[in-house]
Protein backbone atom coordinates (compact mmCIF):
# COMPACT_ATOMS: atom_id res chain seq x y z
CA UNK A 1 0.00 0.00 0.00
CA UNK A 2 2.86 2.38 0.81
CA UNK A 3 4.11 2.03 -2.75
CA UNK A 4 0.83 3.52 -4.00
CA UNK A 5 0.90 6.60 -1.79
CA UNK A 6 2.80 9.83 -2.43
CA UNK A 7 6.29 10.28 -1.02
CA UNK A 8 5.94 12.90 1.74
CA UNK A 9 9.67 13.13 2.40
CA UNK A 10 10.14 16.44 0.53
CA UNK A 11 7.63 18.13 2.86
CA UNK A 12 8.80 16.33 5.98
CA UNK A 13 12.50 17.07 5.45
CA UNK A 14 12.28 20.60 4.00
CA UNK A 15 10.44 23.10 6.24
CA UNK A 16 10.46 25.90 3.66
CA UNK A 17 8.85 23.67 1.04
CA UNK A 18 6.33 22.40 3.60
CA UNK A 19 5.23 25.93 4.56
CA UNK A 20 4.98 26.96 0.92
CA UNK A 21 2.93 23.86 0.13
CA UNK A 22 0.45 24.24 2.99
CA UNK A 23 0.14 28.02 2.75
CA UNK A 24 -0.32 27.87 -1.00
CA UNK A 25 -3.00 25.19 -0.67
CA UNK A 26 -5.07 27.22 1.81
CA UNK A 27 -4.74 30.40 -0.24
CA UNK A 28 -5.61 28.53 -3.44
CA UNK A 29 -8.73 27.18 -1.74
CA UNK A 30 -9.98 30.74 -1.44
CA UNK A 31 -8.96 31.42 -5.04
CA UNK A 32 -10.94 28.42 -6.20
CA UNK A 33 -14.02 29.78 -4.46
CA UNK A 34 -13.56 33.11 -6.25
CA UNK A 35 -13.29 31.34 -9.62
CA UNK A 36 -16.58 29.57 -8.86
CA UNK A 37 -18.22 32.80 -7.73
CA UNK A 38 -17.14 34.74 -10.82
CA UNK A 39 -18.52 32.06 -13.13
CA UNK A 40 -21.82 31.98 -11.24
CA UNK A 41 -22.07 35.77 -11.04
CA UNK A 42 -21.53 36.23 -14.77
CA UNK A 43 -24.07 33.49 -15.52
CA UNK A 44 -26.64 35.01 -13.14
CA UNK A 45 -26.17 38.43 -14.75
CA UNK A 46 -26.35 37.30 -18.39
CA UNK A 47 -27.65 33.73 -18.70
CA UNK A 48 -25.19 33.43 -21.60
CA UNK A 49 -22.59 30.68 -22.17
CA UNK A 50 -20.74 33.10 -24.43
CA UNK A 51 -20.52 35.67 -21.61
CA UNK A 52 -19.15 33.01 -19.28
CA UNK A 53 -16.73 31.85 -21.94
CA UNK A 54 -15.73 35.45 -22.62
CA UNK A 55 -14.06 35.46 -19.23
CA UNK A 56 -11.32 33.71 -21.17
CA UNK A 57 -10.63 36.88 -23.16
CA UNK A 58 -9.19 38.36 -19.99
CA UNK A 59 -6.25 35.98 -20.36
CA UNK A 60 -5.02 37.57 -23.60
CA UNK A 61 -2.68 40.02 -21.82
CA UNK A 62 -1.29 37.02 -19.95
CA UNK A 63 0.38 35.87 -23.16
CA UNK A 64 2.76 38.80 -22.76
CA UNK A 65 2.74 39.32 -19.00
CA UNK A 66 3.60 35.67 -18.40
CA UNK A 67 6.69 35.87 -20.58
CA UNK A 68 7.73 39.07 -18.82
CA UNK A 69 7.13 37.43 -15.46
CA UNK A 70 9.33 34.51 -16.45
CA UNK A 71 12.11 36.89 -17.42
CA UNK A 72 11.77 38.78 -14.13
CA UNK A 73 11.85 35.51 -12.17
CA UNK A 74 15.25 34.76 -13.69
CA UNK A 75 16.57 38.30 -13.02
CA UNK A 76 15.55 39.16 -9.43
CA UNK A 77 14.98 37.40 -6.12
CA UNK A 78 12.11 34.99 -6.75
CA UNK A 79 10.87 35.21 -3.16
CA UNK A 80 10.47 39.00 -3.45
CA UNK A 81 8.58 38.66 -6.73
CA UNK A 82 6.20 36.12 -5.20
CA UNK A 83 5.44 38.42 -2.25
CA UNK A 84 4.80 41.49 -4.43
CA UNK A 85 2.41 39.67 -6.72
CA UNK A 86 0.55 38.10 -3.78
CA UNK A 87 -0.07 41.56 -2.29
CA UNK A 88 -1.59 42.65 -5.61
CA UNK A 89 -3.74 39.51 -5.83
CA UNK A 90 -5.03 40.06 -2.30
CA UNK A 91 -6.07 43.60 -3.22
CA UNK A 92 -8.00 42.33 -6.26
CA UNK A 93 -9.86 39.77 -4.12
CA UNK A 94 -10.80 42.50 -1.67
CA UNK A 95 -12.25 44.66 -4.47
CA UNK A 96 -14.20 41.66 -5.81
CA UNK A 97 -15.74 41.26 -2.37
CA UNK A 98 -16.60 44.97 -2.23
CA UNK A 99 -18.36 44.92 -5.62
CA UNK A 100 -20.35 41.85 -4.61
CA UNK A 101 -21.45 43.24 -1.25
CA UNK A 102 -22.15 46.62 -2.88
CA UNK A 103 -24.22 44.93 -5.63
CA UNK A 104 -22.53 46.97 -8.33
CA UNK A 105 -23.75 44.54 -11.02
CA UNK A 106 -21.27 45.74 -13.65
CA UNK A 107 -20.06 43.06 -16.07
CA UNK A 108 -17.19 45.24 -17.32
CA UNK A 109 -15.90 45.63 -13.76
CA UNK A 110 -15.83 41.88 -13.28
CA UNK A 111 -13.90 41.40 -16.51
CA UNK A 112 -11.47 44.16 -15.53
CA UNK A 113 -10.79 42.69 -12.10
CA UNK A 114 -10.34 39.22 -13.57
CA UNK A 115 -7.85 40.65 -16.07
CA UNK A 116 -5.82 42.34 -13.34
CA UNK A 117 -5.86 39.14 -11.31
CA UNK A 118 -4.72 37.11 -14.31
CA UNK A 119 -1.87 39.55 -14.98
CA UNK A 120 -0.74 39.38 -11.37
CA UNK A 121 -0.81 35.60 -11.34
CA UNK A 122 1.03 35.38 -14.64
CA UNK A 123 3.89 37.54 -13.37
CA UNK A 124 4.25 35.64 -10.09
CA UNK A 125 3.57 32.05 -11.16
CA UNK A 126 6.88 31.38 -12.98
CA UNK A 127 8.81 32.25 -9.81
CA UNK A 128 6.55 29.99 -7.71
CA UNK A 129 7.12 27.06 -10.09
CA UNK A 130 10.84 27.62 -10.60
CA UNK A 131 11.50 27.85 -6.87
CA UNK A 132 10.73 24.21 -6.08
CA UNK A 133 14.04 22.69 -7.28
CA UNK A 134 15.84 25.08 -4.90
CA UNK A 135 13.84 23.90 -1.90
CA UNK A 136 14.33 20.15 -2.24
CA UNK A 137 17.13 17.80 -3.20
CA UNK A 138 17.28 16.79 -6.90
CA UNK A 139 16.26 13.20 -6.14
CA UNK A 140 13.14 14.53 -4.36
CA UNK A 141 11.97 16.72 -7.24
CA UNK A 142 9.42 14.31 -8.76
CA UNK A 143 7.95 13.56 -5.34
CA UNK A 144 7.76 17.29 -4.53
CA UNK A 145 5.93 17.96 -7.78
CA UNK A 146 3.52 15.12 -7.03
CA UNK A 147 2.79 16.68 -3.62
CA UNK A 148 2.17 20.05 -5.25
CA UNK A 149 -0.23 18.34 -7.66
CA UNK A 150 -1.93 16.63 -4.72
CA UNK A 151 -2.58 19.96 -2.99
CA UNK A 152 -3.88 21.40 -6.24
CA UNK A 153 -6.31 18.53 -6.67
CA UNK A 154 -7.37 18.83 -3.05
CA UNK A 155 -8.27 22.44 -3.76
CA UNK A 156 -10.06 21.43 -6.96
CA UNK A 157 -12.10 18.95 -4.93
CA UNK A 158 -12.87 21.05 -1.87
CA UNK A 159 -13.04 24.55 -3.37
CA UNK A 160 -16.05 24.25 -5.72
CA UNK A 161 -17.98 22.04 -3.30
CA UNK A 162 -17.43 24.50 -0.46
CA UNK A 163 -18.17 27.44 -2.75
CA UNK A 164 -21.42 25.83 -3.88
CA UNK A 165 -22.55 25.39 -0.28
CA UNK A 166 -21.45 28.88 0.74
CA UNK A 167 -23.07 30.50 -2.31
CA UNK A 168 -26.28 28.60 -1.72
CA UNK A 169 -26.42 29.52 1.98
CA UNK A 170 -24.93 33.05 2.20
CA UNK A 171 -24.55 34.19 -1.40
CA UNK A 172 -21.56 34.25 -3.71
CA UNK A 173 -20.30 37.49 -2.11
CA UNK A 174 -19.15 35.39 0.85
CA UNK A 175 -16.91 33.35 -1.45
CA UNK A 176 -15.03 36.53 -2.38
CA UNK A 177 -14.65 37.48 1.28
CA UNK A 178 -13.26 34.07 2.23
CA UNK A 179 -10.75 34.32 -0.61
CA UNK A 180 -9.46 37.68 0.63
CA UNK A 181 -9.00 36.27 4.14
CA UNK A 182 -7.27 33.12 2.88
CA UNK A 183 -4.27 35.12 1.66
CA UNK A 184 -2.99 35.18 5.23
CA UNK A 185 -1.91 31.55 4.85
CA UNK A 186 -0.18 32.27 1.56
CA UNK A 187 1.74 35.18 3.07
CA UNK A 188 2.92 32.97 5.94
CA UNK A 189 4.31 30.37 3.54
CA UNK A 190 6.12 32.92 1.38
CA UNK A 191 7.43 35.34 4.03
CA UNK A 192 9.50 32.59 5.64
CA UNK A 193 11.09 31.36 2.45
CA UNK A 194 14.88 31.75 2.24
CA UNK A 195 16.23 34.33 -0.22
CA UNK A 196 16.17 33.15 -3.84
CA UNK A 197 18.66 35.38 -5.69
CA UNK A 198 18.85 35.29 -9.47
CA UNK A 199 21.75 33.96 -11.46
CA UNK A 200 24.27 36.84 -11.71
CA UNK A 201 24.68 36.33 -15.44
CA UNK A 202 20.96 36.90 -16.07
CA UNK A 203 20.64 40.27 -14.32
CA UNK A 204 22.19 42.36 -17.06
CA UNK A 205 20.56 40.51 -19.94
CA UNK A 206 18.03 42.73 -21.79
CA UNK A 207 14.47 41.56 -21.09
CA UNK A 208 13.59 40.96 -24.74
CA UNK A 209 16.74 38.91 -25.30
CA UNK A 210 16.11 36.95 -22.10
CA UNK A 211 12.58 36.05 -23.21
CA UNK A 212 13.83 34.94 -26.60
CA UNK A 213 16.48 32.79 -24.92
CA UNK A 214 13.74 30.87 -23.13
CA UNK A 215 11.63 30.44 -26.26
CA UNK A 216 14.65 29.28 -28.26
CA UNK A 217 15.44 26.70 -25.60
CA UNK A 218 11.92 25.28 -25.88
CA UNK A 219 12.17 25.25 -29.68
CA UNK A 220 15.39 23.25 -29.69
CA UNK A 221 14.09 20.83 -27.01
CA UNK A 222 11.40 18.74 -28.76
CA UNK A 223 10.11 17.03 -25.62
CA UNK A 224 9.31 20.41 -24.05
CA UNK A 225 7.65 21.71 -27.20
CA UNK A 226 5.56 18.54 -27.47
CA UNK A 227 4.61 18.66 -23.79
CA UNK A 228 3.34 22.21 -24.19
CA UNK A 229 1.48 21.34 -27.40
CA UNK A 230 -0.21 18.41 -25.65
CA UNK A 231 -1.25 20.63 -22.77
CA UNK A 232 -2.55 23.28 -25.18
CA UNK A 233 -4.56 20.57 -26.93
CA UNK A 234 -6.29 19.60 -23.68
CA UNK A 235 -6.96 23.19 -22.62
CA UNK A 236 -8.01 24.61 -25.98
CA UNK A 237 -10.20 21.78 -27.26
CA UNK A 238 -11.31 19.86 -24.19
CA UNK A 239 -11.95 22.41 -21.44
CA UNK A 240 -15.65 22.38 -20.47
CA UNK A 241 -15.78 24.88 -17.58
CA UNK A 242 -17.61 27.59 -19.54
CA UNK A 243 -20.29 25.02 -20.35
CA UNK A 244 -20.93 23.97 -16.75
CA UNK A 245 -23.66 26.56 -15.99
CA UNK A 246 -25.56 25.88 -19.23
CA UNK A 247 -25.31 22.09 -19.00
CA UNK A 248 -26.18 22.25 -15.32
CA UNK A 249 -29.33 24.22 -16.16
CA UNK A 250 -30.21 22.07 -19.19
CA UNK A 251 -29.47 18.60 -17.83
CA UNK A 252 -29.17 18.66 -14.05
CA UNK A 253 -31.66 21.15 -12.56
CA UNK A 254 -29.59 24.33 -12.38
CA UNK A 255 -28.96 24.51 -8.61
CA UNK A 256 -25.71 26.16 -7.34
CA UNK A 257 -24.95 23.02 -5.32
CA UNK A 258 -25.09 20.87 -8.47
CA UNK A 259 -22.88 23.33 -10.32
CA UNK A 260 -20.34 22.96 -7.52
CA UNK A 261 -20.50 19.17 -7.87
CA UNK A 262 -19.48 19.35 -11.53
CA UNK A 263 -16.13 20.96 -10.81
CA UNK A 264 -15.81 18.88 -7.65
CA UNK A 265 -16.13 15.71 -9.73
CA UNK A 266 -13.02 16.70 -11.68
CA UNK A 267 -11.29 17.19 -8.35
CA UNK A 268 -12.44 13.79 -7.05
CA UNK A 269 -10.81 12.03 -9.97
CA UNK A 270 -7.75 14.23 -9.69
CA UNK A 271 -7.22 13.73 -5.99
CA UNK A 272 -7.69 9.98 -6.33
CA UNK A 273 -4.84 9.84 -8.80
CA UNK A 274 -2.77 12.27 -6.73
CA UNK A 275 -3.24 10.27 -3.53
CA UNK A 276 -2.21 7.11 -5.36
CA UNK A 277 0.67 8.85 -7.13
CA UNK A 278 3.38 6.45 -5.96
CA UNK A 279 3.44 4.49 -9.23
CA UNK A 280 3.28 7.70 -11.27
CA UNK A 281 6.43 9.02 -9.57
CA UNK A 282 8.28 5.91 -10.67
CA UNK A 283 6.96 5.88 -14.25
CA UNK A 284 9.60 6.50 -16.90
CA UNK A 285 7.59 7.26 -20.05
CA UNK A 286 6.28 10.70 -19.14
CA UNK A 287 5.60 11.75 -22.74
CA UNK A 288 3.56 8.67 -23.50
CA UNK A 289 1.73 9.14 -20.20
CA UNK A 290 0.82 12.71 -21.17
CA UNK A 291 -0.54 11.59 -24.53
CA UNK A 292 -2.63 8.80 -23.01
CA UNK A 293 -3.88 11.05 -20.22
CA UNK A 294 -4.93 13.74 -22.69
CA UNK A 295 -6.85 11.21 -24.79
CA UNK A 296 -8.69 9.93 -21.69
CA UNK A 297 -9.39 13.51 -20.62
CA UNK A 298 -11.06 14.20 -23.96
CA UNK A 299 -13.11 11.01 -23.80
CA UNK A 300 -14.33 11.84 -20.28
CA UNK A 301 -15.42 15.33 -21.34
CA UNK A 302 -17.28 13.90 -24.34
CA UNK A 303 -19.21 11.51 -22.07
CA UNK A 304 -20.09 14.37 -19.71
CA UNK A 305 -21.39 16.51 -22.55
CA UNK A 306 -23.54 13.75 -24.02
CA UNK A 307 -25.25 12.32 -20.95
CA UNK A 308 -28.31 13.66 -19.12
CA UNK A 309 -27.61 11.37 -16.15
CA UNK A 310 -25.94 13.26 -13.29
CA UNK A 311 -24.11 10.18 -11.90
CA UNK A 312 -22.72 9.31 -15.36
CA UNK A 313 -21.81 12.93 -16.01
CA UNK A 314 -19.97 13.14 -12.71
CA UNK A 315 -18.19 9.86 -13.49
CA UNK A 316 -17.05 11.19 -16.87
CA UNK A 317 -15.67 14.32 -15.23
CA UNK A 318 -13.96 12.28 -12.50
CA UNK A 319 -12.22 10.07 -15.07
CA UNK A 320 -11.15 13.19 -16.95
CA UNK A 321 -9.80 14.72 -13.74
CA UNK A 322 -7.84 11.57 -12.91
CA UNK A 323 -6.20 11.58 -16.33
CA UNK A 324 -5.47 15.30 -16.17
CA UNK A 325 -3.63 14.91 -12.87
CA UNK A 326 -1.24 12.45 -14.46
CA UNK A 327 -0.55 14.75 -17.39
CA UNK A 328 0.08 17.71 -15.08
CA UNK A 329 2.49 15.69 -12.93
CA UNK A 330 4.40 14.33 -15.92
CA UNK A 331 4.60 17.72 -17.62
CA UNK A 332 5.90 19.49 -14.53
CA UNK A 333 8.50 16.78 -13.92
CA UNK A 334 9.72 17.04 -17.51
CA UNK A 335 9.94 20.82 -17.41
CA UNK A 336 11.86 20.99 -14.14
CA UNK A 337 14.17 18.11 -15.05
CA UNK A 338 15.10 19.16 -18.56
CA UNK A 339 15.37 22.93 -17.94
CA UNK A 340 18.48 24.44 -16.29
CA UNK A 341 17.85 26.72 -13.32
CA UNK A 342 18.95 29.87 -15.13
CA UNK A 343 16.07 29.35 -17.60
CA UNK A 344 13.42 27.87 -15.30
CA UNK A 345 11.53 31.11 -14.79
CA UNK A 346 11.17 31.70 -18.52
CA UNK A 347 10.29 28.11 -19.40
CA UNK A 348 7.91 27.89 -16.43
CA UNK A 349 6.18 31.03 -17.68
CA UNK A 350 5.29 29.24 -20.93
CA UNK A 351 4.09 26.24 -18.90
CA UNK A 352 1.87 28.53 -16.84
CA UNK A 353 0.53 30.46 -19.84
CA UNK A 354 -0.57 27.27 -21.56
CA UNK A 355 -1.56 25.05 -18.67
CA UNK A 356 -2.99 27.37 -16.07
CA UNK A 357 -4.02 30.63 -17.69
CA UNK A 358 -4.16 31.58 -21.35
CA UNK A 359 -4.68 28.04 -22.58
CA UNK A 360 -7.59 27.56 -20.21
CA UNK A 361 -8.98 31.01 -20.95
CA UNK A 362 -8.90 30.50 -24.70
CA UNK A 363 -10.37 27.05 -24.16
CA UNK A 364 -13.33 28.63 -22.37
CA UNK A 365 -13.70 31.15 -25.19
CA UNK A 366 -13.68 28.32 -27.73
CA UNK A 367 -16.18 26.14 -25.89
CA UNK A 368 -18.45 29.07 -25.05
CA UNK A 369 -18.41 30.35 -28.64
CA UNK A 370 -19.14 26.92 -30.13
CA UNK A 371 -21.96 26.47 -27.60
CA UNK A 372 -23.45 29.82 -28.61
CA UNK A 373 -23.28 28.93 -32.30
CA UNK A 374 -24.52 25.35 -31.90
CA UNK A 375 -25.34 23.98 -28.44
CA UNK A 376 -23.53 23.27 -25.15
CA UNK A 377 -23.86 19.53 -25.80
CA UNK A 378 -22.25 19.74 -29.24
CA UNK A 379 -19.47 21.95 -27.87
CA UNK A 380 -18.54 19.50 -25.10
CA UNK A 381 -18.80 16.32 -27.18
CA UNK A 382 -16.99 17.63 -30.26
CA UNK A 383 -14.29 19.27 -28.16
CA UNK A 384 -13.58 16.08 -26.23
CA UNK A 385 -13.35 13.96 -29.38
CA UNK A 386 -11.11 16.50 -31.11
CA UNK A 387 -8.84 16.66 -28.05
CA UNK A 388 -8.29 12.88 -28.07
CA UNK A 389 -7.64 12.86 -31.81
CA UNK A 390 -5.08 15.68 -31.60
CA UNK A 391 -3.16 13.84 -28.88
CA UNK A 392 -2.67 10.97 -31.31
CA UNK A 393 -1.47 13.39 -33.98
CA UNK A 394 1.12 14.93 -31.64
CA UNK A 395 2.42 11.50 -30.65
CA UNK A 396 2.87 10.49 -34.28
CA UNK A 397 4.41 13.80 -35.34
CA UNK A 398 6.97 14.07 -32.49
CA UNK A 399 8.20 10.55 -31.90
CA UNK A 400 10.88 11.57 -29.38
CA UNK A 401 8.13 12.77 -27.05
CA UNK A 402 6.39 9.40 -26.96
CA UNK A 403 9.80 7.72 -26.45
CA UNK A 404 10.92 10.07 -23.66
CA UNK A 405 12.43 8.08 -20.78
CA UNK A 406 12.84 10.04 -17.55
CA UNK A 407 15.56 7.73 -16.22
CA UNK A 408 17.64 8.12 -19.34
CA UNK A 409 17.66 11.93 -19.11
CA UNK A 410 20.33 13.64 -17.06
CA UNK A 411 18.84 16.42 -14.95
CA UNK A 412 19.78 19.97 -15.81
CA UNK A 413 22.31 21.55 -13.51
CA UNK A 414 20.99 22.25 -10.04
CA UNK A 415 22.03 24.76 -7.38
CA UNK A 416 22.32 23.42 -3.87
CA UNK A 417 18.91 22.95 -2.28
CA UNK A 418 18.26 25.52 0.42
CA UNK A 419 15.01 24.25 1.86
CA UNK A 420 16.40 21.41 3.94
CA UNK A 421 18.25 23.70 6.30
CA UNK A 422 15.66 26.48 6.46
CA UNK A 423 13.75 26.52 9.70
Amino acid sequence: MRSLLPDFAPAAENPAFRRLLIGGMLSSLGGSMTTFAITLQVWDMTRSSFAVGAIGFTCIPVLFAGLIGGSIADRIDRRALMLITMICACAVSAVLAVQAYGRFGQLWLLYLLITVDELTAAIGAPAARAIIPRLVRPQQLNAAIALRTLTGRTVMLAGPALAGVVAGAWGLKTCYLIDAISFAAGFYGRFRLPPMPADPGARNRPAAHAILDGLRYIKRTPVLAAAFLTDLDAMLLGLPVALFPALNAEHFGGRPQTLGLLTTAVGVGGITTAVLSGPAIRMRRHGLGMLAGTAVWGAGIAVFGFTTSLPLGLLGLAVAGAADTLTVTFRAAMVQTVTPDRLRGRVSSVEYIIGASAGGGLGNVESGTVAALTSPVFSAVSGGIACAAMAAVIGLAIGSFARYDARAVKSAEEPAAVGASAS
